[in-house]
Protein backbone atom coordinates (compact mmCIF):
# COMPACT_ATOMS: atom_id res chain seq x y z
CA UNK A 1 0.00 0.00 0.00
CA UNK A 2 1.13 3.55 -0.74
CA UNK A 3 0.96 5.83 2.31
CA UNK A 4 1.44 9.58 2.65
CA UNK A 5 2.31 11.05 6.03
CA UNK A 6 0.92 14.43 7.12
CA UNK A 7 2.85 15.55 10.20
CA UNK A 8 6.37 14.28 10.81
CA UNK A 9 6.95 14.62 14.53
CA UNK A 10 7.62 11.74 16.90
CA UNK A 11 4.34 10.09 15.99
CA UNK A 12 4.84 10.47 12.25
CA UNK A 13 8.32 8.96 12.41
CA UNK A 14 7.07 5.99 14.43
CA UNK A 15 4.20 5.44 11.98
CA UNK A 16 6.73 5.50 9.14
CA UNK A 17 8.85 2.84 10.85
CA UNK A 18 5.90 0.53 11.49
CA UNK A 19 4.39 1.04 8.04
CA UNK A 20 7.67 0.14 6.33
CA UNK A 21 8.06 -2.92 8.58
CA UNK A 22 4.66 -4.11 7.37
CA UNK A 23 5.71 -3.79 3.73
CA UNK A 24 4.09 -0.46 2.90
CA UNK A 25 5.63 2.32 0.81
CA UNK A 26 5.86 5.91 2.07
CA UNK A 27 5.34 8.00 -1.06
CA UNK A 28 5.09 11.48 0.50
CA UNK A 29 5.90 13.15 3.80
CA UNK A 30 4.33 16.56 4.42
CA UNK A 31 5.27 18.76 7.34
CA UNK A 32 4.98 22.46 8.13
CA UNK A 33 7.82 23.48 5.77
CA UNK A 34 6.65 21.74 2.56
CA UNK A 35 2.89 22.32 2.36
CA UNK A 36 3.21 22.69 -1.43
CA UNK A 37 3.70 18.93 -1.65
CA UNK A 38 -0.05 18.45 -1.22
CA UNK A 39 -0.12 19.35 -4.94
CA UNK A 40 2.53 16.79 -5.90
CA UNK A 41 1.95 13.69 -7.99
CA UNK A 42 3.61 11.66 -5.25
CA UNK A 43 1.02 12.72 -2.69
CA UNK A 44 -1.86 12.07 -5.10
CA UNK A 45 -0.54 8.54 -5.70
CA UNK A 46 -1.15 7.55 -2.06
CA UNK A 47 -3.90 5.07 -1.21
CA UNK A 48 -4.24 6.63 2.25
CA UNK A 49 -2.76 9.62 4.08
CA UNK A 50 -2.11 9.27 7.81
CA UNK A 51 -2.50 12.64 9.55
CA UNK A 52 -1.24 13.49 13.05
CA UNK A 53 -0.90 17.23 13.48
CA UNK A 54 -2.83 19.65 15.71
CA UNK A 55 -6.38 21.01 16.12
CA UNK A 56 -5.68 24.24 14.23
CA UNK A 57 -4.70 22.63 10.94
CA UNK A 58 -6.23 19.14 10.93
CA UNK A 59 -9.46 19.99 9.11
CA UNK A 60 -7.60 21.98 6.46
CA UNK A 61 -5.34 18.97 5.92
CA UNK A 62 -8.37 16.76 5.34
CA UNK A 63 -9.66 19.17 2.68
CA UNK A 64 -6.29 19.27 0.91
CA UNK A 65 -6.01 15.47 0.89
CA UNK A 66 -9.59 14.97 -0.30
CA UNK A 67 -9.03 17.50 -3.10
CA UNK A 68 -6.31 15.17 -4.40
CA UNK A 69 -8.55 12.10 -4.10
CA UNK A 70 -6.69 10.67 -1.10
CA UNK A 71 -8.42 8.94 1.80
CA UNK A 72 -7.40 10.09 5.28
CA UNK A 73 -6.67 8.39 8.60
CA UNK A 74 -6.38 10.96 11.39
CA UNK A 75 -5.61 10.96 15.07
CA UNK A 76 -5.71 14.74 15.47
CA UNK A 77 -8.15 15.92 18.12
CA UNK A 78 -9.73 19.21 19.09
CA UNK A 79 -11.34 20.02 15.70
CA UNK A 80 -14.60 18.06 16.09
CA UNK A 81 -16.72 20.77 17.74
CA UNK A 82 -16.06 23.32 15.00
CA UNK A 83 -15.86 21.08 11.94
CA UNK A 84 -17.64 17.85 12.88
CA UNK A 85 -20.79 18.60 10.86
CA UNK A 86 -18.74 19.52 7.78
CA UNK A 87 -16.76 16.30 7.99
CA UNK A 88 -19.87 14.16 8.44
CA UNK A 89 -21.46 15.80 5.38
CA UNK A 90 -18.33 15.35 3.28
CA UNK A 91 -18.16 11.65 4.13
CA UNK A 92 -21.88 10.88 3.87
CA UNK A 93 -22.84 13.06 0.88
CA UNK A 94 -19.69 14.02 -1.00
CA UNK A 95 -17.92 10.67 -1.23
CA UNK A 96 -14.95 11.52 0.99
CA UNK A 97 -13.31 9.08 3.40
CA UNK A 98 -11.98 9.78 6.89
CA UNK A 99 -11.04 7.20 9.51
CA UNK A 100 -10.90 9.22 12.70
CA UNK A 101 -10.16 8.06 16.21
CA UNK A 102 -9.25 9.94 19.35
CA UNK A 103 -6.91 7.04 20.09
CA UNK A 104 -5.72 4.26 17.76
CA UNK A 105 -4.29 2.00 20.44
CA UNK A 106 -5.66 -1.54 20.38
CA UNK A 107 -5.47 -1.50 24.17
CA UNK A 108 -7.59 1.65 24.32
CA UNK A 109 -10.14 0.05 21.98
CA UNK A 110 -10.42 -2.84 24.44
CA UNK A 111 -10.47 -0.42 27.40
CA UNK A 112 -13.29 1.53 25.74
CA UNK A 113 -15.34 -1.64 25.31
CA UNK A 114 -14.82 -2.44 29.00
CA UNK A 115 -15.79 1.13 29.88
CA UNK A 116 -19.08 0.87 27.98
CA UNK A 117 -19.93 -2.46 29.58
CA UNK A 118 -19.03 -1.30 33.09
CA UNK A 119 -21.07 1.91 32.70
CA UNK A 120 -24.07 -0.15 31.63
CA UNK A 121 -23.77 -2.23 34.81
CA UNK A 122 -23.20 0.80 37.03
CA UNK A 123 -26.38 2.47 35.80
CA UNK A 124 -28.15 0.10 38.20
CA UNK A 125 -26.14 1.28 41.21
CA UNK A 126 -26.61 5.04 41.78
CA UNK A 127 -24.71 4.92 45.08
CA UNK A 128 -21.52 5.01 42.97
CA UNK A 129 -20.41 8.36 41.65
CA UNK A 130 -18.00 8.36 38.72
CA UNK A 131 -15.11 10.57 37.64
CA UNK A 132 -12.47 10.41 34.92
CA UNK A 133 -8.86 11.53 34.98
CA UNK A 134 -6.43 11.80 32.08
CA UNK A 135 -2.68 12.50 32.17
CA UNK A 136 -0.56 13.43 29.15
CA UNK A 137 2.77 14.99 28.23
CA UNK A 138 3.21 18.74 28.56
CA UNK A 139 3.21 19.25 24.77
CA UNK A 140 -0.41 18.19 24.33
CA UNK A 141 -2.42 21.25 23.33
CA UNK A 142 -6.04 20.17 23.83
CA UNK A 143 -7.73 19.22 27.09
CA UNK A 144 -9.44 17.09 28.02
CA UNK A 145 -7.84 14.63 25.63
CA UNK A 146 -9.93 13.34 22.76
CA UNK A 147 -9.76 9.89 24.32
CA UNK A 148 -11.09 11.21 27.63
CA UNK A 149 -13.97 12.93 25.85
CA UNK A 150 -14.82 9.72 23.98
CA UNK A 151 -14.71 7.67 27.19
CA UNK A 152 -16.72 10.31 29.03
CA UNK A 153 -19.42 10.44 26.38
CA UNK A 154 -19.70 6.65 26.54
CA UNK A 155 -20.26 6.89 30.30
CA UNK A 156 -22.83 9.68 29.98
CA UNK A 157 -24.73 7.70 27.35
CA UNK A 158 -25.06 4.74 29.73
CA UNK A 159 -25.72 6.49 33.07
CA UNK A 160 -29.17 8.00 33.57
CA UNK A 161 -27.79 10.12 36.42
CA UNK A 162 -25.34 12.00 34.18
CA UNK A 163 -26.44 14.64 31.68
CA UNK A 164 -23.03 15.56 30.31
CA UNK A 165 -19.40 16.10 31.30
CA UNK A 166 -17.33 19.03 32.49
CA UNK A 167 -13.85 19.97 33.64
CA UNK A 168 -13.34 20.63 37.36
CA UNK A 169 -17.08 20.52 37.92
CA UNK A 170 -18.90 19.86 41.19
CA UNK A 171 -22.29 19.49 39.52
CA UNK A 172 -23.51 15.97 40.41
CA UNK A 173 -25.35 15.74 37.06
CA UNK A 174 -22.07 16.13 35.17
CA UNK A 175 -19.25 13.63 34.82
CA UNK A 176 -16.10 15.31 36.12
CA UNK A 177 -13.06 15.03 33.83
CA UNK A 178 -9.73 16.11 35.34
CA UNK A 179 -6.64 16.61 33.18
CA UNK A 180 -2.98 16.61 34.19
CA UNK A 181 -0.01 17.60 32.02
CA UNK A 182 3.44 16.43 33.12
CA UNK A 183 6.70 15.23 31.62
CA UNK A 184 6.56 13.02 28.55
CA UNK A 185 3.64 10.79 29.63
CA UNK A 186 2.20 9.10 26.50
CA UNK A 187 -1.25 8.82 28.06
CA UNK A 188 -3.00 7.51 31.17
CA UNK A 189 -6.79 7.33 31.48
CA UNK A 190 -8.47 6.31 34.73
CA UNK A 191 -12.18 5.85 35.42
CA UNK A 192 -13.21 5.63 39.05
CA UNK A 193 -16.58 4.61 40.54
CA UNK A 194 -16.60 5.54 44.21
CA UNK A 195 -19.13 4.87 46.98
CA UNK A 196 -19.14 4.95 50.77
CA UNK A 197 -18.46 1.21 50.78
CA UNK A 198 -15.76 0.79 48.13
CA UNK A 199 -14.18 2.00 44.92
CA UNK A 200 -13.95 0.39 41.47
CA UNK A 201 -11.17 1.68 39.22
CA UNK A 202 -10.10 0.84 35.65
CA UNK A 203 -6.99 2.34 34.04
CA UNK A 204 -5.25 2.29 30.68
CA UNK A 205 -1.60 3.29 30.90
CA UNK A 206 0.29 3.60 27.62
CA UNK A 207 3.99 2.67 27.88
CA UNK A 208 4.87 4.45 24.62
CA UNK A 209 3.36 5.87 21.44
CA UNK A 210 4.10 2.63 19.60
CA UNK A 211 0.63 1.18 20.25
CA UNK A 212 -0.97 4.32 18.80
CA UNK A 213 1.27 4.15 15.72
CA UNK A 214 0.55 0.47 15.03
CA UNK A 215 -3.18 1.11 15.36
CA UNK A 216 -2.95 3.98 12.86
CA UNK A 217 -1.26 1.74 10.30
CA UNK A 218 -3.87 -0.97 10.86
CA UNK A 219 -6.53 1.69 10.34
CA UNK A 220 -4.88 2.72 7.07
CA UNK A 221 -4.95 -0.89 5.88
CA UNK A 222 -8.66 -1.02 6.74
CA UNK A 223 -9.39 2.36 5.15
CA UNK A 224 -7.85 1.36 1.80
CA UNK A 225 -10.73 -1.11 1.38
CA UNK A 226 -13.56 0.96 2.92
CA UNK A 227 -15.19 4.34 2.44
CA UNK A 228 -17.10 7.01 4.37
CA UNK A 229 -16.68 8.14 7.97
CA UNK A 230 -14.93 5.26 9.73
CA UNK A 231 -14.09 4.65 13.38
CA UNK A 232 -12.38 2.12 15.61
CA UNK A 233 -15.73 0.40 16.20
CA UNK A 234 -15.89 -0.38 12.46
CA UNK A 235 -12.47 -2.04 12.54
CA UNK A 236 -12.80 -3.86 15.88
CA UNK A 237 -16.14 -5.55 16.49
CA UNK A 238 -16.23 -5.74 20.30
Amino acid sequence: MKIALIGYGKMGKMIEEIARSRGHEIVSIIDIDNQQDFESEAFASADVAIEFTNPAVAYGNYLKAWARGVKVVSGSTGWLKEHGDDVRKACSEDGKTLFWASNFSIGVAIFSAVNRYLAKIMNQFPQYDVELEETHHVHKLDHPSGTAITLGEEIVAALDRKEGWGEDTTDPKLLRIDNIRRGEVPGIHTIRYDSDADCITITHDAHSRRGFALGAVLAAEYTKEHSGLLTISDMFKF
